[in-house]
């Protein structure tokens, strides 16, 4: 369900809802998780060129780790398992998908919509951690799952274009 403002109780400045929706990004209209992965790809992009690789892994880590207590908080205070809102998790998991993609916006692109196809259709495991795994954790597990599929397509295209 995709609400069009934080529920009761977390107002839009609070730090679960700026988190949680990716300042705002979850509330926008038509597809969050969209544009949770699409807001993800600049700061990715920033976070590349000052921080190499490694620094993307950092972010992705500290994204993961706040971001099972955001959603996990704006979820609950919505009353959903996992509201569409919530997009922190497109956000690390877009990131883990960009870990080894090289600054090159074909690349940045074809990783977002490999990224967006895999966080969509769930492959397994990620269905069943989607279905099975409650909270925060539940809430971000499926789309580092989705992002870690999404960084092997990537690595396998770039790989076989060289």
């Amino acid at each position: 369900m995709i609400i069009a403002r934080p529920p009761t109780g977390i107002g839009f400045r609070h730090p679960v809802s700026l988190i949680a929706t990716w300042f705002g990004c979850g509330l926008l209209p038509g597809a969050p998780g969209t544009w949770g992965s699409l807001a993800a790809l600049p700061v990715a992009w920033v976070i590349v060129m000052l921080g190499g690789p490694l620094g993307l892994i950092g972010a992705v880590i500290a994204a993961f780790s706040i971001g099972i207590w955001a959603a996990g908080r704006y979820s609950q205070a919505a009353g959903l398992k996992d509201c569409q809102n919530v997009v922190i998790d497109e956000v690390a998991g877009q990131w883990l998908a960009l870990v080894f993609v090289p600054l090159d916006p074909a690349a940045y692109f074809a990783a977002f919509i490999l990224f967006r196809i895999c966080d969509i259709f769930k492959p397994w495991p990620a269905n069943w951690a989607d279905r099975n795994v409650p909270g925060g954790f539940g809430i971000m597990l499926d789309d580092m799952i989705a992002g870690t599929y999404a960084l092997i397509l990537i690595q396998t295209g770039l790989y076989v274009i060289k």
